[in-house]
């Protein structure tokens, strides 16, 4: 007996419906991947131009900004590209002058400060005791911000870096 059965091609279509099936999901993986990449590259831009906010304030601190305040340009690398930071004027946000009681004349750093019969012509207007009676030194203790924005032309990304410093100037150093 011979029973010829008949097919109808159900295979056929079974494996071309899984085959569109598992194209849909691979591209689908693919353009997930191409999104993930673009938010890690945007990331990475970002974090490298606040990298170079924070260096620009940080070179801006490390001169002797408090002499002559005024508004600068730093030149700065961000990635593989170099880029300009742009820094107002820094802000003095106070100033307190340092006592000499508050001293310590064995410590190298305070002995510019300490006041001295010796020291003549120098220039600097000195009052020697405030309103309570306590000597004043030759120094200030003054409080500063410096902001500095950098923005990255290649990806549009910007960050701005405000760093607060506290420094020891010498009496005379105008807190504007």
């Amino acid at each position: 007996m011979n029973v010829k059965v008949k097919q109808g091609g159900a295979t056929l279509v079974v494996g071309l419906v899984m085959l569109v099936v598992l194209t849909l999901l691979v591209l689908s993986a693919i353009r997930s991947g191409n999104v993930n990449m673009r938010i890690v590259g945007n990331m990475q831009a970002q974090e490298e131009t606040a990298a170079a906010a924070v260096l620009a304030t940080e070179q801006i601190i490390s001169t002797n900004f408090t002499a002559a305040p005024a508004a600068s340009e730093v030149p700065v690398t961000i990635g593989y590209s170099d880029a300009v930071a742009s820094a107002p004027v820094p802000v003095c946000t106070a100033s307190l002058a340092v006592m000499n009681a508050n001293l310590d004349p064995t410590d190298p750093d305070d002995i510019t400060c300490i006041g001295s019969a010796t020291a003549k012509d120098t220039g600097i207007v000195y009052q020697s005791k405030d309103a309570t009676g306590v000597g004043r030194s030759w120094c200030y203790q003054q409080q500063w911000e410096v902001r500095a924005t950098v923005s990255d032309n290649r990806t549009g990304a910007t960050a701005t870096s405000v760093q607060g410093v506290s420094l020891r100037v010498p009496a005379g150093t105008l807190c504007p």
